[in-house]
């Protein structure tokens, strides 16, 4: 591609994909980056998946699918007819039109975002890309990331320029693990380049791949900034109910009847539902970076920061109802056995990044607690370099041989009413035992 000059960069693009000629690169092959490797394969475009752990690239050249939002066998038949591969090899990244960088960034130990993850990958991106490529951003960040950080890397690793050599863009992904309506073909796209061009070439192309619309905004700023409104609107919007259900429950008034009562009305609110805390990649971190990022604007994030506070503390609290449960009883946290009930940060899902039931567990370990755990999707997790185990199922007899149950994930394949009709004690944090009648054992949130 060096014989390509600024003048012609979009038209021989948009001709590439308009033929399918266009060879596409993915780097980081997680939750957010196969299933767009997969769907630009599917849509007929080459495509190289770029990963530095040997782990998913194996089990990628083998069409061995390690995403639930995948189906297995479009993975393996794309791998089969070579639409698909992946490597560790960065240098594969020179053989490509556009590449998209999917890489985790999460917050650090200061809670200040870690962008080390964006950083290397853009720089083994520069070191390899020619002159015509398309590089889009779509991890998570905080607006400016972009401009003040990937361009200039970019520019100083490739000896190209933005706009001149090459197109830049941002798109944030938008990835809700266990959706069953919602996945990346359908859901729709926001793109914002650097310069009018970039953002049009790189809207042709997720137009040609995906179903669902793709929106234009004018810089790659703007776009950074929705994908942290979406998640801070809803973690505002949870502390608003994680709020509540504490005072109802000083109150004695039932929080899920307020919010069921209150989501009849057809116009003006939108239901959100307490629980034990944040999990997921995004949604208790993204306010952390916008946070951060408006220090640097002299803008304190009052409401934002508050409902960060009420969120984090939602593990302590359930905690500190849990010990309630069991003074009820007779009984401290310390010494006493309980069985945490989900481990995932959502329904239905094999996914615990920042899930609140391992904050839970630990807080309750710390108490003296001693805490078993149960989820039919994680055997086992890991934190901080150590490795938890779960039971492997659960029975009558099993849930008896605890003092408390607390449910902190609501999967759907979980029996609730064996777990009620023999536990001493339940605390159901997500409200799945609502249609049970029998309820003398048990406490929601």
């Amino acid at each position: 591609m060096d014989t390509i000059v600024k003048d012609n960069i979009k038209e021989i693009l948009l001709e590439k994909i308009k033929t399918h000629t266009l060879k596409t690169g993915v780097v980081g092959l997680g939750y957010v980056g196969l299933p767009l490797a997969v769907e630009k394969a599917k849509a007929g475009y080459r495509t190289i998946g770029f990963d530095v752990q040997k782990s998913k690239i194996d089990m990628v050249n083998k069409g061995k699918n390690y995403i639930g939002d995948i189906v297995d066998n479009d993975l393996s038949c794309l791998v089969k007819t070579g639409m698909l591969k992946a490597t560790d090899d960065f240098s594969f990244i020179k053989d490509t039109d556009f590449i998209a960088i999917c890489v985790p960034t999460p917050l650090d130990s200061h809670q200040q975002p870690d962008i080390s993850y964006v950083k290397r990958s853009v720089k083994e991106v520069a070191k390899y890309m020619t002159k015509g490529t398309i590089v889009v951003l779509e991890s998570t960040t905080y607006p400016g990331t972009t401009r003040e950080l990937v361009k200039p890397i970019l520019e100083q690793g490739s000896d190209l320029e933005c706009g001149k050599d090459f197109y830049l863009a941002f798109s944030p992904e938008r990835v809700d693990p266990g959706n069953i309506i919602y996945k990346t073909k359908n859901t729709p796209k926001v793109v914002g380049g650097i310069g009018k061009d970039a953002t049009e070439t790189v809207a042709a192309l997720y137009r040609a791949v995906l179903e669902g619309e793709v929106l234009e905004v004018s810089s790659p700023d703007v776009a950074e900034m929705e994908k942290i409104l979406e998640n801070t609107y809803r973690n505002i919007n949870i502390a608003l109910v994680n709020e509540l259900a504490q005072l109802c429950k000083k109150m004695d008034i039932n929080i899920w009847e307020v919010i069921d009562a209150a989501k009849t009305k057809p116009y003006g609110f939108q239901a959100f539902y307490p629980g034990p805390g944040l999990g997921g990649h995004c949604i208790p971190l993204d306010p952390y970076y916008l946070s951060w990022k408006a220090r640097e604007f002299g803008f304190h994030t009052s409401m934002i920061e508050s409902s960060m506070m009420v969120n984090d503390r939602m593990p302590e609290y359930c905690v500190g109802r849990a010990g309630r449960i069991l003074n009820q009883m007779g009984k401290p946290l310390k010494g006493s056995r309980v069985l945490v009930l989900g481990v995932a940060y959502k329904q239905d899902i094999d996914d615990y990044r920042e899930s609140p039931a391992i904050r839970v567990i630990e807080e309750l370990e710390k108490n003296g607690t001693e805490v078993d755990f149960y989820d039919p999707y994680i055997k086992k997790y890991k934190k901080d370099g150590k490795e938890n185990t779960g039971l492997d199922k659960i029975d009558g007899e099993t849930v008896r041989a605890y003092d408390l149950v607390v449910i902190t994930t609501s999967h759907t394949s979980v029996d609730y009413v064996m777990v009620q009709e023999n536990a001493k004690a339940v605390f159901d944090t997500k409200n799945v035992m609502k249609d049970l009648t029998e309820r003398s054992n048990i406490e929601t949130l």
